[in-house]
């Protein structure tokens, strides 16, 4: 486990709202540095390619994301370290399970991106993801930011 001195940490069986929320007990957890697709964003990826034509189909990214989160979660006691609160008072924090960073499985994965707009902790593993073309990688998205910024224009 990596040591923490002075931080709030919160421990517990995990509860995944989706792939980048937690909540352990009581405590909403945003994971820190790190934006995934929303529940309902869909992505696009190509399904078939014939010599000079592909055909993309969408699917729901959101949700795979949100899937592989509880997946490498199920029943397991994971440990956050809080950084901060958001400004809808979830508590931003790098969460683990045992000594796997979360936060840096889902961008190396391709689950979720890098939010450098709040920190460039995780881009090194955004560029891996890329340049292996996994998860949202394979096609096509719109960035989450964006995604929800466009939604409420509708």
């Amino acid at each position: 486990m990596p040591n923490f001195i002075n931080a709030e940490i919160i421990q517990g069986k995990v509860k995944v709202i989706d792939g980048d929320t937690v909540k352990i007990k009581n405590n909403k957890i945003r994971l820190s540095g790190i934006d995934a697709p929303e529940l309902n964003q869909l992505c696009s990826k190509v399904f078939l390619s014939l010599s000079f034509i592909s055909f993309n189909k969408k699917y729901s990214c959101g949700k795979i994301s949100t899937e592989k989160l509880k997946r490498l979660l199920k029943n397991k006691i994971i440990l956050c370290k809080v950084e901060n609160i958001d400004r809808y008072k979830r508590k931003l924090a790098t969460c683990y399970k045992n000594k796997l960073n979360i936060n840096s499985w889902l961008v190396r994965n391709g689950y979720a991106l890098a939010y450098i707009k709040y920190s460039k902790k995780y881009v090194l593993q955004e560029k891996e993801a890329k340049r292996d073309q996994l998860g949202i990688w394979q096609g096509t998205f719109e960035n989450p930011w964006d995604w929800r910024k466009n939604v409420k224009k509708k």
